[in-house]
């Protein structure tokens, strides 16, 4: 029986990130690797993957993936394989009114795989930040005297580079389509600020998913992209979300032009 996937996941190991102020951040990432085994492949695939990436560990780099995938697909005759590295990436930020500084955590990941049934794109690498923001709620505020509820969202992009990317960049694009920013450490002055900011900019989360893939698709280096958008309700039980593919968008342009 051929098997859809095969891997290994949660694999811990220190990895090192450029960052674009020039330094090289050190954090952990976990590593997810997995392999589309042929039919007739029979013995445990295991060892193989843990050995693969003991080899690669000391210098975990996306510069690496099209020789660590290689690497999979050659050992294990793998039509496909795929490499995951998640891992927190930390951003200094300064408060919006007393600009005082602290580290905002953000998941990000690096995903690259290769397809032996690809000619023109045989490795892919894919960039994922998630990146938190405030939004108020558009009709609350219309509908009410005093206020309006407002809760933190999540926007998760993914990108496919047409060439080199910061993640603070990818980061900042999404911080600035949301009705607020969100810190680590806030002052009361800082406080005020960010309560009436968001207040002076309400978002479904339509509406950002609709601004983060504008600017996605205005960037001269990013190919293909989605972006996902879950608001954590503040008085629901519940959460809203909206999803865009840049694919969807573009056959949605081409079929008002037809």
């Amino acid at each position: 029986m051929k098997l859809q996937s095969v891997g290994i996941k949660n694999f811990t190991c220190p990895v090192s990130i450029r960052e674009q102020q020039g330094g090289v951040q050190q954090t952990v990432a976990a590593i997810k690797l997995q392999a589309a085994l042929p039919h007739h492949f029979k013995q445990s695939c295991l060892e193989t993957f843990t050995c693969i990436l003991a080899k690669y560990q000391r210098d975990m780099h996306t510069k690496i993936f099209p020789e660590l995938l290689t690497d999979v697909q050659s050992n294990l005759q793998a039509e496909q394989a795929e490499l995951e590295m998640q891992f927190p990436y930390f951003i200094a930020k300064q408060a919006p009114v007393t600009r005082t500084s602290s580290l905002m955590e953000y998941d990000c990941s690096f995903i690259g795989s290769i397809d032996s049934h690809v000619d023109n794109q045989k490795h892919k690498l894919l960039l994922r930040v998630s990146v938190p923001l405030t939004t108020l709620c558009p009709c609350s505020k219309e509908i009410s005297q005093q206020g309006a509820h407002n809760q933190r969202a999540e926007v998760v992009l993914t990108v496919q580079p047409s060439g080199f990317i910061w993640l603070e960049e990818l980061i900042t694009m999404v911080e600035s389509c949301g009705s607020c920013e969100l810190y680590a450490l806030l002052k009361r002055p800082d406080e005020k600020f960010v309560t009436e900011e968001a207040y002076a900019n309400p978002m479904f989360v339509e509406d950002v998913v609709r601004k983060v893939a504008q600017k996605a698709k205005n960037h001269e280096t990013i190919g293909w992209f989605s972006v996902s958008v879950e608001s954590f309700e503040s008085i629901h039980k519940h959460s809203a979300y909206a999803y865009v593919d840049s694919r969807d968008l573009n056959q949605e342009c081409q079929s008002t032009k037809d």
